[in-house]
């Protein structure tokens, strides 16, 4: 398994020479200046890839090529936005990058309440609290449908909070629910939010799988021109959250749209994080059934609450059997021959991690750690 680190460009304030002392060869990186729906310019891109490149480091992959919210939507006049996109692809190809990682989560990307809950041993971890996300929902956006679409012991539990919470509690909990938005992307306020989501009234499971088909339909042909490799990423957390489908959270999920258009440059981006986080999900199986079609690895740990809360574990901690899913992915590669890219997903804050500002979650010594970790469990399987 190859090993990769995700770096924000610009926006990042850990050094590529830094990267390079973690034994990490590969980046995974993306032009998150640039706003959804706009073609990536080649020249953006090849400047990007030489950065990288007199790093000693090389460009693996892209995470993430966005989605433009009409898409998902099926509004307004696609065609531009279908085209654009096919055309960021063949700029990419163009400079030799041929996997890319994209989601299709409306509105938000991975969602947290919490960017800094304590660690029992030191530190601090990504949390999602049901109870807090329910009284984001219900108090905070007015949301009273939510009452039914928590556990009862979230809403009890969320409903005392927000009654004992002050300003700065809400106003943090807004931030950290906005902060899985890297780059040049809309940050809402509680109005604002508000607003977005009255865009998506009425837009139901199947009406954004049938979103999700169309994408495919337009944009894999020309990957498979290109010999690009597409791959999904697992919604995170894998539930519906502020009355808004989500669609790639389960097996079943994974099967439906690997068969929309069924070829092998429609795949998928197994986050074990984020496939963890779902109760019923067997993460072991669903890497040995989809092995095929796996392009990029994320590897991460959770564990869970009964009420749907989940906290951020170390890596080789947690509710994922970490050592027999990396088993599944080096049978993956013996069988197809191939070198999967992987990277070290959200590490913990650790010691000076907590006084360095960085995108939540990408920590320096944290991810280092959890790299090290992975590396060990890889070479004595290997």
């Amino acid at each position: 398994m190859r090993e990769t680190w995700r770096w924000f460009g610009e926006f990042d304030p850990i050094a590529l020479s830094e990267v390079g002392q973690t034994g990490a060869t590969g980046i995974v990186s993306a032009l998150h200046a640039l706003p959804y729906g706009e073609i990536w310019p080649q020249e953006t891109i090849a400047a990007r890839r030489r950065e990288i490149e007199a790093a000693g480091l090389s460009w693996d992959v892209v995470e993430s090529l966005p989605v433009h919210e009409d898409i998902k939507r099926g509004t307004g006049d696609l065609a531009p936005l279908f085209a654009a996109y096919r055309q960021s692809l063949a700029n990419l190809a163009a400079e030799g990058i041929g996997t890319v990682c994209y989601n299709f989560m409306p509105i938000l990307d991975w969602t947290r309440t919490d960017l800094a809950f304590p660690v029992a041993t030191g530190g601090t971890c990504l949390r999602f609290s049901a109870a807090h996300m329910a009284a984001f929902e219900v108090h905070m956006l007015g949301r009273e449908a939510a009452r039914d679409e928590y556990h009862p012991e979230a809403i009890a539990i969320g409903d005392a909070w927000f009654s004992d919470s002050t300003e700065e509690d809400r106003t943090a909990l807004l931030h950290a629910g906005m902060s899985g938005l890297p780059g040049a992307v809309d940050r809402y306020d509680i109005a604002g939010l508000r607003g977005v989501l009255q865009s998506y009234d009425g837009l139901t499971p199947n009406d954004l799988r049938a979103n999700l088909r169309r994408f495919l339909q337009e944009v894999v042909p020309t990957a498979a021109e290109l010999g690009v490799k597409l791959c999904i990423h697992p919604d995170d957390p894998p539930r519906d959250i502020l009355g808004l489908p989500r669609i790639v959270s389960t097996e079943a999920d994974i099967e439906w749209i690997l068969n929309a258009v069924d070829a092998p440059e429609n795949g998928l981006t197994l986050c074990t994080g984020s496939l963890g986080s779902h109760p019923d999900n067997d993460v072991t199986a669903i890497a040995r059934r989809f092995g095929p079609r796996i392009h990029f690895v994320h590897l991460r740990n959770v564990t869970k609450d009964p009420d749907g809360s989940f906290s951020e574990s170390a890596h080789l901690g947690g509710d994922v059997d970490m050592v027999a899913v990396i088993d599944e992915f080096l049978e993956t590669e013996a069988n197809r021959a191939v070198d999967l890219p992987f990277r070290a997903d959200h590490g913990h804050a650790l010691l000076s991690d907590a006084s360095r500002p960085v995108q939540p979650g990408y920590t320096l010594i944290g991810r280092l750690r959890g790299l090290a970790e992975l590396r060990g469990v890889i070479a004595a399987m290997s």
